[in-house]
């Protein structure tokens, strides 16, 4: 969808969102950008645009071209800060910002993109020793009025009509990156030990990750599991929401992330979590407070932090007592995009540019 003829002279920020797949990625961005857009006149590039930014085509970013005053565009994968390298190259008045969440080392290509940025965001220290030049370090926020504890979280598993009386999650793509099988593994020891729970795991399973969930689905079936561990499959993201709403547990598995914005997602929602060290586990959870921390693949270290969780119903409501405690003061979108604001407003967008010809 486009926008009013003169939006083009207001605007201040671009967010691209050059990536069809629904992600992580997509989903931070979803959440933070209408935040920003009640700071900055601010558009929407690409698909899965949220409510509370306006939307701008093709059409109106050509009526950007030797625009006097600066804009951010603001890119959080390379495919982005290909397009606003190159946008700029050709007389589009751009000051780059990126977002980097990977906890790795990056190509040549990826480091010369991030030379090239006028502003670097991190979202952990980790993620900002692998840069390799100056960056701000931002932690993701949530939405806690969204992602928030149910009035009656043991009538909110019922609606469900599932075995048991407690529930425990863990959501994300199903592949062996997100740890999907570690987690089936210690639900097929932990369930028959627990006949109150039941478990689920919510998310998109791709064709590639076909073989590998199908391969998830024998091993459940093998443990006689199949009516007490589903695999929902991609859902719509108000289904999401009212899953964490149902959880007593949340099992973060993932063996590498870039920030895992389902911690604080499932510590909004008030549900205990035990969380493998993987992206921004250690710099999120208290460790035996606010969460549990484990190894990542170890599926033993994943069985006895649950076990204690599950025998004891009452210590995980305290425990997602105090987790949601916790992100509502450290976690905030709002205090997310303040910080992110700052860094915008050090890149003075109200300065003329110098257009060439």
């Amino acid at each position: 969808m486009g926008i009013a003829n003169d939006f083009p002279s207001d605007l201040q920020l671009i967010v691209p969102n050059l990536h069809r797949r629904y992600s992580g990625v997509t989903a931070t961005n979803r959440m933070v950008s209408p935040r920003l857009a009640k700071m900055f006149h601010a558009g929407w590039l690409g698909s899965n645009a949220p409510d509370g930014i306006a939307r701008i085509g093709v059409t109106d970013l050509l009526k950007l071209w030797r625009r006097r005053n600066s804009l951010i565009w603001h890119a959080r994968r390379n495919n982005e800060m290909i397009a606003g390298v190159l946008l700029r190259s050709l007389g589009w008045p751009l000051k780059l910002v990126f977002t980097s969440a990977a906890q790795r080392h990056h190509s040549w290509i990826t480091r010369w993109l991030i030379s090239q940025m006028d502003a670097i965001i991190a979202t952990s220290e980790l993620s900002a020793s692998f840069l390799k030049r100056e960056a701000t370090v931002i932690m993701h926020g949530v939405d806690t009025d969204v992602y928030s504890p149910p009035a009656d979280r043991a009538a909110a598993f019922a609606e469900v009509a599932l075995p048991g009386r407690y529930a425990i999650g863990c959501f994300g793509r199903v592949r062996a990156q997100k740890g999907s099988d570690v987690f089936v593994e210690a639900m097929c020891r932990l369930l028959p030990r627990y006949p109150d729970f039941t478990a689920v795991l919510v998310g998109a399973i791709v064709p590639e990750q076909q073989g590998f969930a199908n391969d998830l689905r024998r091993r459940i079936e093998a443990a006689g599991l199949q009516s007490r561990i589903v695999i929902t499959g991609e859902l719509e993201i108000e289904e999401v929401q009212r899953w964490y709403r149902r959880l007593t547990i949340y099992a973060f598995t993932s063996r590498n992330e870039g920030f895992g914005l389902t911690l604080i997602e499932a510590m909004a929602a008030g549900a205990a979590l035990v969380a493998s060290r993987a992206g921004a586990a250690e710099f999120v959870v208290e460790d035996g407070a606010t969460g549990v921390l484990t190894p990542p693949s170890d599926v033993e270290a994943l069985v006895a932090a649950l076990e204690p969780l599950m025998r004891d119903p009452a210590s995980s409501a305290a425990m997602g007592e105090r987790a949601r405690a916790h992100v509502v003061e450290k976690f905030s979108l709002d205090a997310e995009a303040g910080a992110i604001a700052q860094v915008y407003r050090s890149l003075d967008i109200s300065s003329p540019v110098n257009v060439q010809g």
